[in-house]
């Protein structure tokens, strides 16, 4: 049995000061060294710029991607049974055990010019590895566990007598997926894709190997703080990472309006 009311709130409040309202205070204030003019300077730099477009743009572009085939595949794991199922369920779990550089390298390996996928591709000029492709595929890799295992228990808990009953009513597979089942679904779907794109936007291990790290054209917005941290230009790391956090904090307000509307929507 848990503590009381206030005893369980303060622990709660201790514990998230100190593992995310400190630090994230911390990079508040020392971005605050930073006179506006100078601020404005480090943010809005061509080359951080560039970074924002591709970091942001990327991230978008895999999280819908997986919000797509992370359905596909949960729903295939749900509803159908076949040979090998058990290794299949396995292996979605596979980018949360593996490490971000070993998934990079491998995905490197594979996707370079002599790499078994890249040397296949490349003749008919299309290039993967080393381009923003590259930066979406890895981060699509990374990201899909979260849609599937997010949306794979709302399916299994969903209510067959209600499709049961739209069946015999008439309506088509399609109407019955779109009318009932989709309905249910989506505020789980939405959240998968919230956590596929904030963890692609923070991404930095896998998608390092395989971008280029090209200035203007396949440099992600982690590397530009990086490297900032690395030439001692503190407040400047923390400037270009307070300008990812507010956008990334709205976009997630965002999508948790959306899911609020969906889930009055569903109860209405």
């Amino acid at each position: 049995m848990l503590p009381g009311f206030h005893i369980t709130l303060g622990f709660s409040i201790l514990y998230l000061s100190l593992i995310v309202l400190i630090p994230l205070s911390a990079l508040v204030f020392k971005t605050f060294t930073l006179s506006w003019e100078q601020f404005w300077v480090a943010v809005t730099a061509p080359r951080v710029m560039a970074s924002y477009r591709l970091t942001f743009g990327a991230s978008l572009l895999a999280a819908i991607v997986n919000a797509v085939f992370g359905l596909l595949v949960a729903w295939v794991l749900v509803r159908y049974k076949f040979p090998g199922k058990r290794i299949v369920d396995a292996l979605v779990d596979l980018p949360f055990a593996l490490p971000t550089a070993v998934a990079g390298i491998s995905l490197t390996a594979l996707l370079a010019g002599n790499g078994w996928i890249g040397q296949l591709l490349e003749p008919h000029g299309i290039k993967l590895a080393f381009t923003p492709a590259g930066v979406v595929i890895a981060l699509i890799f990374i990201g899909l566990p979260f849609v599937v295992r997010t949306v794979q228990p709302v399916l299994e808990d969903a209510e067959k007598e209600l499709e049961e009953a739209a069946t015999s009513l008439g309506a088509t597979r399609l109407q019955t997926f779109t009318k009932v089942i989709f309905p249910s679904i989506a505020p789980a779907l939405l959240t998968g894709f919230a956590m596929a794109f904030a963890r692609a936007i923070g991404e930095y291990g896998s998608v390092i190997f395989i971008a280029g790290n090209m200035p203007m054209i396949s440099e992600i917005t982690p590397l530009i703080i990086i490297g900032k941290l690395e030439q001692y230009d503190y407040a400047g790391a923390t400037a270009v990472a307070l300008v990812m956090l507010v956008i990334s904090f709205v976009l997630l307000l965002v999508i948790n309006g959306l899911q609020a509307w969906q889930r009055r929507r569903g109860g209405a």
